[in-house]
């Protein structure tokens, strides 16, 4: 009886320890890599019988495969970013914040190496293909509350790579000397021409 009484402290000591690491990561969103890295455990079946055992207590709470949140006060940015690796915040999301357009989307837009659209809880996330080249490189890219985001240079660029009459509302927030610079990851000339033929326009306005 004590023996079973001491082996059933044990487990309490070590799932409370797993709860703490949960919340002690800044991360409101988690993946299986994630929770693998937090837990130190590199048993697959162990990771996932975890996983299931604290799905079903309520302490995590499954988003889709492979994605947990902590609570429903989760970073949606953080849930767009987290579904395919590599990914970013990029196109009209984040040109949106940046004042160049002023259409307002709900849906959250993100470079991938996939294009397809996904709803998740109550966020819808259209994800759009960009070649691998430039999907790998960080340049303009930066890390923010836990997740990629593009810089509206590299927003930008992307959103006249995949859409090259695209309709700019406000092109003021752009340094066009970030974008020559950026420019060259994309390893497309007819791009740089775009981009010339955006800078010239702006400034004829």
């Amino acid at each position: 009886m004590e023996v079973r009484i001491c082996i059933t402290s044990v487990k309490h000591i070590i799932m409370d320890s797993a709860i703490v690491k949960i919340y002690q990561s800044s991360k409101t969103v988690l993946t299986n890599k994630t929770l693998s890295l937090i837990w130190e455990e590199n048993n697959p079946n162990n990771l996932k019988a975890k996983i299931a055992y604290y799905v079903k207590q309520g302490t995590l709470i499954r988003l889709t495969r492979g994605v947990f949140a902590k609570n429903k006060n989760y970073n949606p940015k953080e849930l767009a970013t987290s579904i395919y690796t590599p990914s970013y915040i990029s196109f009209e999301t984040v040109l949106r914040e940046a004042g160049m357009i002023f259409q307002h989307y709900d849906t959250l837009f993100v470079a991938s190496l996939w294009p397809v659209t996904k709803k998740i809880d109550a966020y819808t996330i259209t994800f759009r293909k960009l070649k691998d080249s430039v999907l790998f490189n960080p340049a303009g890219i930066k890390i923010e509350n836990n997740c990629s985001i593009a810089t509206p240079e590299r927003a930008f660029l992307d959103m006249i790579y995949l859409f090259p009459k695209y309709y700019f509302d406000n092109l003021r927030p752009i340094n066009w000397d970030k974008c020559f610079e950026l420019v060259k990851i994309y390893d497309n000339r007819q791009l740089t021409k775009r981009l010339i033929k955006y800078q010239k326009d702006y400034y004829a306005e």
